[in-house]
């Protein structure tokens, strides 16, 4: 298994780094991306923070891998594309952009401005316009399919839209504490759920898969 979208006590999640990834290596997880939240105001200290515990413990939980990266959180529109740059600059490998979910109140706009600002993945991107479904097949900007409960709910919306349209999705739990982790079965049944066939379940978790270990070589 292989997971884009966690969360420690860095941001709001419950564990701390080697928890989080102790307990992933323990359920068969092959490689995990820490992804605290992050705006203008703790960019500056949690990537750093992120990026220094995956270079210290390189090796030490092998076999599983893991990446640093943020998820930029409700941050103003106008700034999405500063907030990247700057991300990536502090060492980040996988930018997540926090979308348009249903079930918080974030700016209308966001989906759009994250995919044309360079993000990798919106999570959670709610009832994305088809438009912007569009732009991120042009911009190879992948989408989320989260085990993340109220986030869920729009699942079967954005696969439906991504297989219209060619995009990538991708599949992530969006771990904050230790109910969200998933069994590979109930993973399959995620996917199932938003109505995806076997096959096209096999093809999101091996982009998934693909996708982590492109990031891995990124240096």
């Amino acid at each position: 298994m292989y997971d884009l979208h966690t969360h420690t006590i860095l941001s709001d999640g419950a564990l701390i780094a080697s928890e989080l990834v102790r307990r992933y290596s323990v359920r068969g997880g092959k490689g995990v991306v820490i992804t605290d939240h992050a705006d203008s105001s703790n960019i500056d200290t949690v990537i750093p923070q992120i990026v220094k515990f995956c270079h210290e413990t390189r090796t030490a939980f092998k076999p599983i891998h893991v990446l640093p990266g943020c998820e930029l959180t409700h941050i103003p529109l106008g700034t999405f594309s500063n907030m990247i740059a700057r991300a990536r600059s502090l060492g980040a490998k996988v930018i997540i952009v926090h979308g348009e979910t249903i079930v918080e109140p974030v700016v209308k706009g966001a989906n759009k401005e994250g995919i044309l600002s360079g993000a990798d993945i919106i999570a959670h991107p709610g009832l994305i316009k088809e438009e912007d479904v569009i732009l991120a097949k042009e911009h190879n900007v992948s989408l989320e399919i989260t085990s993340r409960h109220g986030h869920s709910y729009t699942n079967a919306y954005v696969a439906e839209l991504a297989k219209k349209h060619g995009v990538n999705l991708v599949f992530s739990t969006d771990f904050h504490e230790p109910r969200d982790f998933v069994t590979v079965e109930m993973q399959e049944n995620i996917l199932r759920g938003a109505g995806l066939t076997i096959d096209e379940i096999k093809q999101v978790l091996l982009y998934t898969e693909k996708f982590f270990k492109s990031k891995l070589e990124v240096k």
